[in-house]
């Protein structure tokens, strides 16, 4: 059996099929959040005063939305993780049901 054969027989299996919509269901909103909250600092920043406020000294509060930007990359990429780890079970599963024939 050819590499793209086995492809389309992993391709077809009920675990795969879940594993890309499960998938889908978080790296679109995840995807959504990143560009609008990275985007949302030059924009504020360069068109508004809303970030302007000083709150601590000369810290304003575009300083503590560009370290926000910070945490915000590592939450994501924990989360992630977190959901990665779990479709590990659905790649497992769908191996095994393409290796089984359980194609639908």
């Amino acid at each position: 059996m050819s590499r793209e054969e086995e492809w389309v027989r992993v391709e077809r299996t009920q675990a795969f099929k879940e594993l890309m919509k499960q998938k889908k269901a978080f790296i679109v909103p995840a995807m959504i959040f990143f560009v609008i909250f990275y985007f949302g600092l030059p924009v504020l920043t360069g068109f508004t005063t809303l970030l302007d406020v000083q709150v601590v000294g000369s810290i304003s509060l575009a300083y503590l939305y560009a370290f926000a930007q910070f945490a915000m990359t590592w939450i994501l990429m924990h989360l992630y993780l977190s959901r990665a780890n779990r479709w590990d079970e659905l790649v497992d599963r769908a191996r095994r049901q393409a290796a089984e024939g359980e194609v639908s």
